[in-house]
C-alpha cells in the first residue's frame, strides 16, 4: 500500500466558511494532519442548519481535529504561537487587517517558525484593494459572472461558492509547489490566493473571448446562453417528464445523435456544420426537443449509449448519490458524526480506496483542544489555567446542537 503524499506532515487552518477550509479539507484527504483553529464562537458552518452544522462542515471538516482558542487575548495567542511551531503549513482566510491585529501576519509567523508554508487566501491579492474585503458572491459580480446570470433580470449569484472552492484549490497548488521548493532547498515562498484574482482567472475565457469579439467586430457581442450558443447543447425534457442534457459539442455529435434517433436530418447538408446551425438555431432546437419528448427517458438514454452519444440525466440532490458511478470504491466515504450516517465525496484521486487514510468524524468545537496543546509542550497546568481564564476552550456535548425537527406522518 502506497503512503499517502502529506503522510506526517501538520497543517494548522485558520479559516472560516469555505475557501480556508476547503484547502485544508483537501490536504487532509492528502493525508495530512489537519488542525482546525476556532475562535470560541466556532466557524459559522457550526450554526447554519437549525442553530447546527451544517453540510458544509461535514463535507469539508472531516478528518481534521479542532482546537478552540481565543486569539485575540495574549495567553491564547500564546498557545497559539506554540502550536504554530510544530506545523509544516498555515492556511488561513482572516481579512488582511485582521491578520495585522492578531500578529499574524507571514512575517509575524515566520519568525515563530521559519521552515513554515505560509499560505494566506484573501479577498484580493496585492493592488489598491488589497485591504477590501470579498466573498464567492463579490468575486462572481466583479469579474462579469454575475451579470451575465440573472433571475427575473436581476444579477444573481450561482448558488455553490464555486470561487471560494477554486480559491481552496489554487492554494493547495501554491502550498504544493513551496513544499517541492523546500524539498529542493529552496526557501519554501509564501502562498498568497485573492479571491478576485480566482474569480479573473476562472473567467479568462470569457474575459478574452469578449475582447476577440471587440476586435472582430467593433462591438462587444453576448452569447444567447449558457450553452455557449451551440444547439442542441442543453437539457430537453423526455415523454415522461425527466430531463436529459445533452453533449453537442462537435458536427460529429450532431450526426450521432441524428443517426441514434433516425432522423432524417442525418443526411441535411444545411445542418452538417455548426454555422448553419447556429444560423438555424430555432429549427435544430426544435428537432432535439420533439426527439426527446418522443421518448421516454429509458428508450431515449438506450438509443443515445447505443449510438456513442454523451449525455446525462439531470439530477437533483437526493438522487445524485445513487449513480452506479458515484457507487465505486474510492468515490464515497462514510462519515458518521452525531449517530447520523453520510456518504460525503472523495477528493478525486488514484487510490482513494486504498489509501488507508483514516476517517474521522467532524470534531466538535475544541475536541482536540488539551491533547494537542499538551503535545506542543504546554503543562496540564498551564493547560488549566487558561480553560479558566477562557483563552482556550474543550468540547461541550450541547453545544451547536440541531433544533428538533418534525418530520411529517
Amino acid at each position: 500500500m502506497q503512503k499517502p503524499v502529506l503522510a506526517g506532515r501538520r497543517v494548522i487552518e485558520l479559516g472560516t466558511m469555505l475557501a480556508a477550509p476547503f484547502a485544508a479539507h483537501i490536504l487532509s484527504q492528502l493525508g495530512a494532519e489537519v488542525i482546525k483553529v476556532e475562535p470560541p464562537r466556532g466557524d459559522p458552518t457550526r450554526s447554519l442548519v437549525r442553530g447546527g452544522p451544517s453540510g458544509t462542515f461535514i463535507a469539508y471538516s472531516h478528518g481534521k481535529k479542532s482546537v478552540c482558542i481565543d486569539l485575540a487575548t495574549p495567553e491564547g495567542h500564546d498557545a497559539f504561537c506554540k502550536l504554530l511551531a510544530t506545523a509544516d503549513v498555515l492556511v488561513h482566510n482572516l481579512a488582511p487587517k485582521a491578520a495585522r491585529k492578531l500578529g499574524l501576519t507571514r512575517e509575524d509567523c515566520r519568525a515563530i517558525n521559519p521552515r513554515l508554508v505560509y499560505c494566506h487566501i484573501r479577498g484580493y491579492a496585492a493592488g489598491p484593494q488589497e485591504d477590501d474585503l470579498a466573498s464567492n458572491p463579490v468575486a462572481e459580480a466583479s469579474s462579469g459572472v454575475m451579470e451575465a446570470n440573472r433571475i427575473d433580470g436581476r444579477p444573481s449569484r450561482l448558488g455553490p461558492s464555486y470561487h471560494d472552492q477554486f480559491a481552496g484549490a489554487y492554494a493547495v497548488i501554491g502550498i504544493l509547489s513551496a513544499m517541492l521548493q523546500s524539498k529542493e532547498g529552496q526557501a519554501a515562498g509564501p502562498v498568497e490566493v485573492g479571491l478576485y484574482e480566482t474569480g479573473l482567472h476562472v473567467a479568462s475565457r470569457d474575459l478574452s473571448g469578449a475582447q476577440l469579439k471587440m476586435q472582430l467586430l467593433g462591438r462587444p457581442e453576448r452569447e444567447p446562453n449558457g450553452e455557449f450558443s451551440m444547439p442542441g447543447y442543453g437539457a430537453y425534457a423526455t415523454s415522461d417528464d425527466r430531463w436529459i442534457y445533452l453533449l453537442m459539442l462537435t458536427d460529429a455529435h450532431w450526426l450521432k445523435f441524428c443517426h441514434a434517433l433516425d432522423l432524417p436530418q442525418a443526411g441535411d447538408a444545411a445542418l452538417a456544420s455548426l454555422r448553419e446551425r447556429k444560423k438555424a438555431r430555432d429549427q435544430v432546437e426544435g428537432i432535439v426537443k420533439a426527439a426527446m419528448a418522443a421518448l421516454t427517458f429509458d428508450e431515449a438514454s438506450a438509443r443515445l449509449k447505443a449510438g456513442g452519444v454523451g449525455f446525462t440525466e439531470v439530477l437533483p440532490l437526493e438522487r445524485v448519490l445513487d449513480a452506479p458511478q458515484a457507487r465505486q470504491p474510492g468515490k464515497l466515504r462514510q462519515v458518521h458524526y452525531r449517530g447520523l450516517a453520510f456518504d460525503v465525496p472523495e477528493f478525486p484521486r488514484l487510490g482513494a480506496a486504498t489509501d488507508d487514510i483514516e476517517t474521522l468524524p467532524p470534531p466538535e468545537l475544541g475536541e482536540h483542544t488539551l491533547e494537542l496543546l499538551r503535545s506542543a509542550g504546554m503543562t496540564s497546568q498551564a493547560c488549566g489555567q487558561l480553560l479558566a481564564q477562557g483563552a482556550i476552550a474543550s468540547a461541550k456535548p450541547d453545544d451547536f446542537t440541531w433544533a428538533a425537527v418534525r418530520h411529517a406522518a
